[in-house]
């Protein structure tokens, strides 16, 4: 059976060759980005029931989705801080320092992030005015961490941080139990990254729950995190009421090759993303037949070793489905399609990494020459992995610290500025026909009798 599909752009022209590529959009698009009927009906009744009903529904809703019954095993909907020292303690010494290595680095990035982009400013215009810029952080950020079948202590560390760095004074998270509890990796993470406050509860509830809170869950101000599409259409349902980071969909890989390099190594950045889910995208453009070749080999292989056997069967759908093999004629034609695509990660797996990086145009994140795999963005390089999916990256960037800030406009005018400028601010106002927002301008000045 053929694992991935091959496409050459000698067979036809970029225009005609895309859409066999980005066919898989529209399914994608359901995973988050687009709202299905039932599932944004099935949200809108929660959202209502949240609102009405409170901590009742919260519990009752989890009770139903995530067969945990607060009430009958007399659990509490916040996790305790004697849970989380608890579960702190069974992480082992060598896994805590892992957990404290990926936190360092997320940190040292995200205050450099900080310093550049998040200061106030002022200045002083010829008139005497002042003008200028003041940054303060979002007061209560809530964050939502997948939980159930998987951990992702990474998702914890990579909203949380900038958060904190930014000066978020109070971080809520929610997650959703497994049969067992929350993992104690997410819950160290948890401590690791000065969340204060954390929830057992998931899913499209825990999202309403803090857009409105609850009589235990406080209300947040923004909502930031990846999740299935209950949790992305909550998101969106909620939008307006609560800020939101971004809509989230599948993974994406995109690996630019100029034929040169190990195709084991390709093979296995693809394979990094084919396993997250059965919709994860992964596609390689290369400008060789031969690595081509040797990358499909790779993937083949790769898949039969032992490995794999636990997310063998994610894997194979993903690349079955979603993934590619494209032959382009050079690494133009490679960086268009790349643009075009605009994918979340991209890999420029080639010789001189840095000259092709000027031609790229659109992506969430770039990972420079061959020693330089995605699995390094995730957890240890620092920028943050939440990134735009689904040709997002064209007008979206990763979440940072200036997600977590607000800019307000400072203006202070002078006597002199009121004086040269009211009479333009009354002639504009008069375009408009808004004569009371020019007379306010104009009462002001020195000389006026109004």
């Amino acid at each position: 059976m053929k694992m991935i599909r091959r496409i050459s752009t000698n067979d036809s022209s970029i225009d005609n060759i895309l859409p066999l590529v980005t066919s898989s959009r529209e399914e994608n698009a359901a995973h988050g980005m687009r709202k299905d009927y039932q599932v944004h009906q099935t949200v809108t009744g929660i959202k209502l029931a949240i609102q009405d009903r409170g901590d009742r529904a919260v519990k009752d809703y989890t009770r139903e989705f995530d067969r945990i019954d607060f009430d009958k095993d007399n659990v509490s909907l916040e996790v305790s801080k004697k849970e989380v020292n608890a579960a702190f303690r069974k992480v082992s010494k060598d896994d805590m320092r892992l957990l404290e290595l990926a936190a360092s680095r997320i940190e040292a990035f995200h205050k450099r992030q900080y310093k550049n982009l998040c200061r106030s400013w002022t200045f002083n215009d010829k008139y005497g005015n002042r003008l200028g810029q003041r940054v303060t952080p979002i007061e209560k950020v809530g964050i939502y961490v997948p939980g159930g079948k998987a951990a992702y202590p990474s998702t914890v560390l990579m909203n949380a941080i900038p958060a904190k760095v930014a000066g978020v004074d109070t971080i809520v998270m929610v997650t959703p139990p497994g049969k067992d509890g929350i993992n104690p990796y997410v819950l160290a993470a948890a401590r690791i990254a000065r969340v204060d406050r954390v929830f057992r509860i998931g899913g499209a509830q825990s999202i309403c729950a803090l857009a409105y809170g609850t009589e235990t869950i406080p209300k947040v101000d923004k909502i930031t995190g990846p999740g299935n599409i209950y949790v992305a259409t909550a998101k969106q349902l909620v939008y307006g009421d609560v800020g939101i980071d971004m809509i989230a969909g599948p993974s994406e890989i995109v690996i630019i090759n100029d034929g040169s390099g190990n195709p084991s190594w390709m093979a296995w950045d693809m394979l990094s993303q084919a396993e997250h889910d059965e919709m994860a995208s992964s596609i390689l453009i290369t400008t060789s037949k031969e690595m081509a070749d040797g990358v499909e080999k790779g993937i083949n292989s790769h898949l039969s070793s032992n490995a794999m056997r636990r997310r063998k069967g994610i894997a194979e759908s993903s690349l079955k489905n979603f993934g590619a093999i494209i032959e382009a004629r050079d690494l133009d034609e490679a960086a268009e399609i790349s643009n075009r695509l605009a994918p979340e990660h991209l890999e420029l797996f080639v010789k001189r990494p840095d000259a092709l990086l000027r031609k790229i145009k659109n992506a969430g994140a770039i990972f420079l020459g061959p020693n330089t795999p995605e699995a390094a963005g995730d957890y240890l390089a620092g920028p943050n992995h939440t990134l735009p999916t689904g040709g997002t990256a064209r007008f979206s960037s990763p979440l940072g610290v200036e997600d977590f800030i607000k800019r307000t406009s400072v203006i202070g005018f002078s006597a002199e500025g009121i004086d040269r400028l009211g009479d333009s601010i009354k002639r504009f106002a008069g375009i408009e026909g808004l004569e009371a927002h020019g007379l306010s301008a104009a009462a002001r000045r020195e000389k006026s009798k109004i």
